[in-house]
C-alpha cells in the first residue's frame, strides 16, 4: 500500500513540470491575486509575480519573467533543485521498499 502511494507521489513529482510547460505561457496572467499582502494591505511583496515569473521563464520568455519578479533567478533554481532533491529521495525508498519485498 505504502509503496503504491509513493510511485503515485513520484509520478506527480514527474507530471508537475510536464503540466506546467503543456499550459500557455499566459495561464496565470490574470485573476484574483492570492497574496495576502496584496487581498488585506493593497500593497505587493516581494514574492508577487513569482508564480508568473516562473511560468514565463519555463516558457522562455526571460524577459517577462523578470519583468514580474526579479527574484526568479534565484527561486526557479532553488525550486529545480528542490524537485530534484524530491525526486531522487521518492526513488530511493521506492527502490528500496521494492528491494525489501524481493527479499523476503
Amino acid at each position: 500500500m505504502k509503496n503504491t502511494i509513493l510511485k503515485l507521489y513520484f509520478g506527480g513529482l514527474i507530471a508537475v513540470p510536464i503540466v506546467l510547460l503543456l499550459l500557455p505561457s499566459s495561464f496565470f496572467d490574470s485573476g484574483q491575486s492570492v497574496c495576502l499582502s496584496v487581498l488585506f494591505f493593497d500593497t505587493t511583496c516581494n514574492g508577487c509575480g513569482i508564480t508568473r515569473a516562473v511560468h514565463h521563464f519555463l516558457h522562455f520568455e526571460f524577459a517577462e519573467a523578470y519583468a514580474y519578479n526579479k527574484l526568479v533567478v534565484i527561486v526557479l533554481p532553488a525550486l529545480i533543485y528542490g524537485w530534484q532533491d524530491e525526486l531522487r529521495k521518492t526513488y530511493k525508498k521506492i527502490k528500496r521498499m521494492t528491494d525489501t519485498k524481493k527479499e523476503d
